[in-house]
């Protein structure tokens, strides 16, 4: 092969292969994007006033409640909740850092306004939020496609420069002079 035909084989080649080595791998792009969900979250609400800040998560037909002051984010351990849920009224039991609820049945998927009555020590406050439910949806399996497209734009170029060669090759060899060809 001519030293010339064969530095445009390199150059073709490494045109080809040098995007597939730049490409960064799984945890190694460096980027900004949010982290995936891996499933599906427990619905939830929030509830604020200038004294409390409460967030109540459902899981099943309990709600664990979380009371911090507003001022400081500083836990509430010692205080009285009566939460009333879609006209229902409920007592949270105080657990070491959370409060519990138990409701007498799951509830129904729709938008459900959540009235807290919070006193802890001399402080009472009332505080409203929402707790927003859906329906499961099902999702359809992913499949990762990091590792096959990786492999698959190797083999992908491989094969472009096998290709190239080949015809670099023929090209070359219809060039070359033989004995007896005029000059």
């Amino acid at each position: 092969m001519k030293p010339v035909s064969f530095l445009a084989v390199l150059c073709i080649a490494t045109a080809l292969f040098l995007p597939a080595l730049v490409l960064a791998d799984e945890g190694h792009d460096h980027g900004s994007a949010a982290p995936a969900a891996m499933g599906p979250s427990l619905p939830r609400f929030a509830a604020v006033s200038d004294l409390f800040e409460l967030v109540g998560v459902l899981e099943g037909k309990r709600i664990t409640l979380w009371l911090d002051r507003a001022a400081d984010n500083e836990p509430v351990t010692n205080a009285r909740i009566e939460l009333d849920i879609a006209g229902e009224k409920f007592k949270a039991e105080p657990h070491e850092d959370t409060y519990e609820v138990v409701l007498t049945a799951e509830p129904t998927p729709g938008v459900l306004p959540v009235t807290a009555i919070v006193a802890a020590g001399s402080d009472n406050d009332l505080l409203a939020g929402e707790l927003d439910l859906h329906e499961q949806a099902h999702a359809e399996p992913v499949s990762p496609a990091g590792a096959w497209a990786r492999y698959a734009s190797w083999v992908g170029g491989a094969l472009a420069l096998l290709v190239l060669i080949f015809f670099a090759r023929r090209l070359s060899a219809s060039r070359q002079r033989r004995p007896g060809d005029a000059a």
